[in-house]
């Protein structure tokens, strides 16, 4: 009975676990990362002569570098100890490094010192074999310094044809520039050359590119001087003026002397040195009296509001035109300008010739000369009329007698102004030329009589 019931419940726990084991997976346990990165394990037990094959290979591998010559390794139980000097301070790191990689080798001591003596001598042969490089390298160094200056030389040689640049160009001051440009590429492609020719030229590029960094920095400082130096270039190709022309720049009024690289010099009126920056000159409004010479001269003079200003405009018109050094084409004329309070104004004009008769002469002369006619004609010339008020709280002024005041005698005689001098007045122009005669050997005159003026 107990057999029969054991044999029925054999295969019952078989099914059970089956089910138990379908219900339940199976967990695989997977090694942990760390694991998979860690050091080697360390052998529990070394063979025998292995510490022995260990320093062997690091005497070997340092016979053969010559900077790890001097450092001996020992080891035992697998640590391995450095010593001895170096006369490099990053060959310790390196004798470690490589020692660290020899298989079997459980750490490293580095007692390995940098030697530091003057007894050592390697600094020294260090010093002595860049001398020796550098005697080897002095016949190049000499080639390339004789090119250099070869090609400079040759540079030099083509900015001296003056008279050749000064044919080509049309002035003075651009065949400078042109010879000072010719010579500053010669003797920077000398230098281009000889570095190349030594190899330099990453050294080349620097100092190419910090050039032009401090180009560009100057540039922006001097941009004021750059400014004139390109508005004298300008002013020398347009030539606005002739030397002693009579012009007024701006407010600035006299007589050219010459015209610099840096600035125009003008002579004033009343005979003192004028220099004006180029760059102001270009920019400026320039009147010159001297390119033509017909001038006009004009003035006012006003008559009595119960004249006739049309037979007062004919009159001084006939008196402009019987002055011998008022032009007759264009002829003179005479405009009533406006009528006063207590006067009509007529403005007179008269043109003269520069080159025979001086301006401020003729202006000075014709005045009186309408002015007499016209009195002596009868045309009347007012004064100005004032209204007075009289305060009655002011006391009376006090005065010695009655009657009109006689008018002062002229102590002086009459001049005859039949004949009057009004040749042009050469005493600035005088002048001009003399100081052009002797002060111009230190600045160049940029004006050129030989090119049209603008």
């Amino acid at each position: 009975m107990r057999g029969m019931l054991a044999m029925l419940l054999v295969p019952v726990l078989l099914l059970a676990s089956a089910a138990h084991a379908a219900i339940l997976p199976v967990e695989t346990p997977e090694p942990p990362a760390a694991e998979a990165t860690a050091a080697p394990a360390i052998a529990a037990e070394r063979e025998t002569g292995q510490d022995d094959l260990i320093a062997e290979r690091i005497a070997g591998i340092f016979a053969e570098v010559p900077s790890l010559a001097g450092i001996t390794a020992t080891v035992e139980e697998g640590v391995v100890t450095l010593s001895g000097t170096v006369q490099d301070a990053q060959a310790g790191a390196r004798a470690e490094a490589i020692a660290s990689r020899i298989t079997g080798v459980v750490t490293v001591e580095n007692n390995v010192e940098r030697d530091i003596s003057v007894d050592a001598g390697d600094e020294l042969g260090a010093l002595g074999e860049k001398l020796a490089n550098f005697s080897r390298l002095l016949p190049l160094l000499g080639a390339a310094a004789l090119v250099a200056f070869l090609i400079a030389g040759i540079g030099y040689a083509l900015a001296a044809l003056s008279g050749l640049w000064r044919k080509v160009t049309p002035n003075v001051f651009l065949a400078e520039l042109i010879a000072s440009a010719i010579r500053f590429i010669f003797v920077i492609g000398g230098l281009v050359v000889a570095l190349d020719m030594l190899g330099a030229g990453t050294l080349l590029g620097a100092v190419l590119g910090g050039a032009g960094v401090i180009g560009i920095a100057l540039g922006f400082a001097m941009r004021d001087t750059v400014e004139n130096y390109v508005a004298s270039l300008m002013l020398s190709l347009r030539q606005p003026f002739r030397a002693n022309d009579w012009v007024v720049i701006d407010n600035h009024e006299g007589r050219v002397i010459r015209l610099t690289s840096r600035a125009t010099i003008l002579m004033t009126l009343d005979g003192n040195h004028l220099r004006i920056p180029n760059s102001a000159v270009f920019k400026a409004v320039i009147l010159n009296y001297t390119r033509n010479p017909e001038r006009r001269f004009e003035f006012d003079i006003g008559i009595d509001a119960d004249d006739d200003p049309t037979a007062a405009r004919h009159l001084g018109v006939d008196v402009l035109r019987s002055l011998p050094f008022v032009l007759d084409t264009p002829e003179p004329q005479g405009r009533v300008e406006a009528v006063g309070d207590s006067n009509i104004v007529i403005k007179f004009l008269g043109w003269i010739n520069q080159e025979e008769t001086d301006w401020y002469k003729a202006k000075s002369r014709a005045i009186p000369a309408v002015k007499s006619a016209l009195e002596q004609a009868g045309f009347a010339i007012p004064e100005p009329i004032y209204r007075l008020r009289r305060d009655p709280r002011s006391a009376p002024l006090p005065t010695s007698g009655t009657g009109p005041v006689p008018a002062p005698a002229h102590s002086a005689a009459p001049r005859d102004d039949s004949t009057p001098d009004v040749r042009p007045a050469d005493e600035i122009a005088r002048k001009v030329e003399e100081e052009r005669a002797t002060s111009g050997a230190g600045e160049k005159d940029l004006l050129d009589p030989g090119r049209p003026v603008e």
